[in-house]
């Protein structure tokens, strides 16, 4: 008994992370009181203390042989300049917490939720929607292009300038309003809202605002904003993709022949967004002096200029073709072409800094164009399919309440809520001046990876009405897109396996990066403080995760809605940073090339923080009929936890052996098929779906294809009595049961219905097989189809 009672005390010390002198005094007293313990005990024991106690003799015999242990065996990731800028970049957020074990609710929750200005919202509801209707998605296809009309009314009315503050000109709308604005663009065309992004995300308006000189900020910012420059960014290459930093396109510094420092570069880029079109091109280049005219330095470091699209020797007049989307895209081409240095974006100050000024970019901006394309699509689908589902009969029965059906459709619809949830909340972070790289990535993964998923699931369940192309077929051009999102900002393979944990391990774990820096500089002071409390967090992350485990954070206490969920929530974040330590411990510096153990820990994170983020949003909204959305996230979201923390432990050997009991005391499994119901009941009234959908763009032309499939959908909605009326008479053999309009003319002779329900039932067949058909060309128009 006196064992069992030492132990439990002993995990109580370390489940609160006591100090080492309160250890080592209870130790050393229970053992004198109720153990026999030999003199060698004694002075094992004796030692220990002074070593762990005495901070001065600790560092002399521990800390100065661990630092040089662990440089000769390289037991550390070593961090390049170029990774230590992207680490310096943005801001650590709510991963943090994740990386402690912890989940501060409160924090969470108290995150100011931003609110649209009245101008922003009047921008939406009025310049964003008259944009909108100028021309349909299908009309761009067929003419390869935006039409003028739409360039005239994007340049006038600055939508290039949503970024740019209006002392210069621009707009200055905050990344929500900029997000909002992309949504409901996509909504409408992919090709519409990709034109107004990039020149609002990362290129040369942002680039000027952040790092230009004054000049440059005077001069192009309110050019930009009306659209009377085009701008593009050029940094990806041939060999230089996702690695930026392997950029070739050069720029030598030379005298002319008037003695003045000039740079000639030499480039060739591709992928370029509005790049045929640009009249300023923002270019990445490294910088070289061979003959030393400038520095020291044979190269002085990647480098950001401004160049006029018209400079002798920039060509570019050629464009890609990117899986038939007409967006403007294009390779670009310099031969020696001649620009001076205060073409350098920030003048002589920007020299080399291009790379930081990148990742700086890059660590805002993932989270707020490529979610919000991914919700905008996202919304439009559940729209589409929800509506589609039940118009549609097979077998006498709306295809919607077939179980295959059910579960397509409470996956797109749970997935909607969450990509809403967790831009909401990157956003609010992001307008509170907080720059939360790690997340950012996590939100461009998983935004684009969701959408990937929903628009998929939703060509399975349209079907033929889903491949074949026409103005009816709102869902197949966001198909064929969907791979450029996964590619742009960084590869998801990329993005997943080596930015979002890498990343976040060094940057928001609360000791690593102290201890890599102070083993770096042989800072042996630094590293003992932050050795010290890394093995005190462990141990008491240990034992937590165990104890969690055991009980199934039973007696954790959280308040509010889903209390459940939240001690789950806690129990995981505890388990993926005791996961992490133990990870990090065996694999040391090798924990960088082993990917797919990173990927799987990225997972779990990122888990964690979609979770949180559902939590938040509906704890903020309170709407309560969204509850069995957020319901089916967190059992999905643990669920995936639970498979990565399965494939973590059979691709570490030592730890095959937690398989078992991970296996036995699931943190999470797949959602069950109640929810699926659930959640169609929920899209069965029109007032949770728009909820789920706001900020969609809903055309007012009759003629437009969606109009239409809400045009017979209510009218289905308003008829759903005449129907089971006519049941009622098939079920007693007063009619017989044969094809709708049959049924439909026998009911009304038979005066099952009145004249004006038999009027109301072929109007809803009429438009229901409106929307049903699909598109159909005679020969001569369809060889002229883009």
């Amino acid at each position: 008994m006196e064992t069992l009672i030492f132990i439990l005390i002993l995990l109580i010390f370390a489940f609160y992370a006591y100090p080492a002198i309160l250890w080592f005094g209870f130790i050393g007293i229970y053992s004198l009181v109720f153990f026999d313990m030999s003199i060698a005990f004694w002075v094992v024991f004796a030692i220990m203390a002074i070593v762990v106690l005495n901070s001065e003799v600790r560092k002399h015999f521990f800390i100065k042989n661990l630092l040089n242990f662990i440089k000769s065996k390289n037991l550390v990731p070593s961090i390049s300049k170029t990774e230590q800028e992207a680490l310096e970049a943005g801001t650590n957020f709510i991963e943090e917490d994740f990386f402690k074990g912890e989940v501060d609710f409160d924090r969470v929750k108290n995150q100011k939720t931003i609110k649209l200005t009245q101008e922003e919202q009047s921008f939406l509801d009025n310049e964003v929607n008259e944009l909108c209707k100028i021309e349909s998605d299908w009309q761009i296809f067929q003419n390869r292009d935006l039409s003028e009309k739409s360039w005239d009314f994007i340049k006038s009315n600055k939508f290039f300038g949503m970024i740019i503050p209006k002392e210069y000109g621009g707009l200055g709308f905050s990344a929500t309003a900029h997000s909002k604005i992309i949504e409901k663009l996509v909504s409408r065309s992919q090709v519409l809202a990709i034109t107004v992004m990039v020149p609002n995300s990362l290129g040369p308006a942002e680039l000027i605002l952040k790092h230009g000189s004054q000049k440059q900020k005077d001069y192009y910012l309110p050019r930009l904003a009306i659209g009377q420059e085009v701008p593009c960014f050029a940094l990806t290459e041939p060999n230089a993709g996702s690695d930026a930093t392997s950029i070739t396109s050069s720029g030598e510094i030379f005298k002319d022949s008037d003695g003045k420092l000039k740079i000639k570069l030499n480039f060739e880029k591709r992928y370029i967004t509005l790049g045929n079109i640009a009249t300023l091109i923002g270019l990445a280049f490294v910088l070289k002096d061979p003959n030393h005219l400038y520095s020291q330095e044979d190269e002085l470091g990647i480098t950001f200029a401004l160049i006029d699209s018209k400079t002798k020797g920039v060509d570019n007049s050629n464009r890609h073709d990117p899986l038939g989307i007409p967006f403007v895209n294009s390779p670009l081409f310099g031969k020696d072409v001649i620009i001076d240095f205060e073409n350098i974006i920030g003048g002589k100050e920007g020299i080399g800094k291009g790379w930081q000024m990148l990742v700086e970019s890059l660590s805002i901006g993932r989270g707020i164009s490529l979610p919000s394309v991914s919700l905008g699509g996202s919304k439009l689908a559940l729209k589409v399919v929800n509506s589609y589902t039940q118009l549609r009969e097979q077998f006498g029965l709306s295809i919607n309440r077939f179980e295959g059906i059910e579960e397509k459709v409470a996956k797109i619809a749970a997935f909607t809520y969450l990509l809403n949830a967790s831009r909401n909340y990157t956003l609010d972070a992001i307008d509170s001046d907080i720059k939360p790289a790690v997340i950012n990535s996590v939100m461009k993964y998983h935004a684009t990876e969701k959408f990937r998923e929903i628009i998929n699931d939703s060509m399975d369940i349209l079907g033929g009405a889903a491949i074949i192309r026409g103005e009816k077929n709102l869902l197949a051009h966001a198909y064929f897109a969907i791979p450029i999102s996964i590619t742009v900002e960084g590869a998801n393979i990329l993005t997943r396996n080596l930015m979002q944990f890498g990343q976040g391990l060094i940057k928001s774990h609360p000791y690593l990066y102290k201890q890599v820096i102070a083993i770096k500089s042989n800072d042996i002071d630094s590293l003992d403080d932050a050795l010290t409390n890394h093995i005190k967090s462990a141990l008491s992350l240990s034992v937590k995760s165990f104890i969690y485990f055991v009980t199934r954070g039973l007696f954790i206490k959280t308040k509010g809605e889903f209390k459940n969920y939240k001690k789950r929530l806690i129990w995981a974040s505890a388990s993926f940073a005791s996961l992490t330590n133990i990870t990090l411990a065996i694999l040391g510096a090798n924990i960088k090339k082993k990917e797919n153990i990173s990927a799987r820990l990225a997972d779990i994170l990122s888990w964690l923080y979609l979770i949180t983020s559902t939590i938040r949003e509906y704890e903020n909204s309170a709407k309560k009929e969204d509850k069995v959305l957020v319901e089916y996230i967190c059992e999905y979201g643990f669920y995936k936890i639970q498979e990565a923390k399965e494939d973590i432990v059979q691709n570490i050997s030592i730890l095959k052996f937690l398989s078992l009991f991970i296996r036995l005391n699931p943190i999470g499994t797949k959602p069950k098929d109640r929810l699926n119901r659930k959640i169609i009941d929920l899209l069965d009234d029109e007032n949770n779906v728009n909820s789920l959908c706001d900020n969609l763009f809903m055309p007012e032309d009759e003629n437009e294809i969606l109009y239409k499939l809400q045009e017979a959908l209510i009218l289905q909605k308003d008829s759903i009595a005449v129907f089971e009326r006519i049941k009622y008479a098939i079920k007693h053999e007063t009619v017989k049961k044969s094809s709708f309009l049959n049924m439909v003319e026998e009911s009304h002779n038979k005066g099952v219905i009145t004249n004006e329900e038999y009027e109301k039932l072929k109007l809803l067949f009429e438009k229901r097989m409106e929307v049903i058909n699909v598109d159909y060309f005679n020969d001569k128009a369809y060889k002229k189809q883009r």
